[in-house]
């Protein structure tokens, strides 16, 4: 009994190093391109940092955040992301909803066609899309002047992204069409592992589709939908392709995001320490609207 309690205790043994070493190489890539990265982050938003490029680094201790809180230009830059993220979150979510609900009954074909259709902008490449947009935007040649021209909604050309008035709305737009085809493929999936049993109970109790929908299904993809809610969240936040591409944050900082601001203000002006303060804050914020979302995940279960 005790020569087989010794194997079996060598045998877990083993395999807990198997394991490990078959992690380690992920692991050591986790630490070294996340961790570590987060840890210099955090340090270095304590000095007056440049990365050597005309001084040394001094420490200045909460320095970098007090500034930051009266620097008019990261207020903006902090405004106009939240502004992203109310608007493209929920409009994200209801509309991929929509969408996954509508194409689920369909034929699988047709289904399977409408998930490409969707999920082509997401593997397409950051720079093909935004030529296209670009493009459409155009003030001389772009097709949105020429169709509101035509139907006689505009008089006159409009420079879409150099007008402040609508230049972030256009950046929100692009956004939206890039950001649901994950949304729409993973609520498909969700739909169709619904208990289908209760589906038919309730249809036969004589609830309406919507009905079916709201008190049967909605329960059953609340998972996938706080899957979803993050990662939009965190991708909205993290909204920088775009603006450099597009705008490089103007006209007049008035598509500003955090993200751009921090590429500009480390990588433009060398501040790297003032940089990662900003990226601090916007860790901090991520994880605070997160944990809250789990919550209330945990809650509605």
């Amino acid at each position: 009994m005790g020569n087989r309690s010794g194997m079996s205790r060598a045998l877990v043994r083993r395999e807990t190093i198997s394991g490990y070493l078959f992690l380690l190489p992920s692991l050591f890539f986790f630490i070294t391109f996340v961790i570590y990265p987060m840890v210099m982050c955090i340090f270095t938003s304590f000095f007056d940092s440049n990365m050597g490029k005309n001084a040394q680094d001094v420490f200045i201790g909460f320095g970098n955040y007090v500034e930051l809180f009266h620097d008019q230009i990261f207020l903006g830059a902090l405004k106009n992301t939240f502004i992203i993220v109310l608007v493209s979150v929920p409009v994200v979510m209801a509309f991929s909803l929509w969408v996954a609900n509508a194409i689920y009954d369909m034929k699988p074909a047709l289904t399977s066609a409408f998930r490409c259709i969707f999920y082509l902008p997401v593997v397409t490449g950051s720079v093909a899309v935004t030529v296209v947009w670009k493009w459409m935007y155009n003030m001389r040649y772009g097709i949105f002047n020429y169709v509101l021209k035509d139907v006689g909604i505009i008089e006159k050309n409009i420079n879409w992204l150099a007008d402040s008035k609508y230049a972030l709305g256009c950046i929100i737009l692009i956004l939206l069409t890039t950001s649901v085809g994950q949304p729409i493929v993973l609520y498909v999936s969700a739909l169709g592992n619904v208990d289908k049993s209760l589906v038919e109970a309730a249809e036969v109790d004589g609830a309406t589709r919507r009905q079916v929908f709201w008190k049967v299904k909605w329960a059953q993809i609340m998972p996938t939908t706080l899957y979803i809610l993050i990662i939009t969240m965190i991708n909205s936040f993290q909204c920088f392709a775009l603006i450099q591409l597009l705008t490089s944050g103007g006209p007049n900082h008035s598509t500003d995001t955090i993200m751009y601001y921090i590429y500009y203000t480390a990588f433009k002006l060398y501040r790297y320490g003032y940089g990662n303060a900003m990226g601090v804050i916007l860790m901090i914020i991520i994880a605070i609207l997160s944990a809250i979302q789990f919550r209330l995940g945990k809650s509605d279960s």
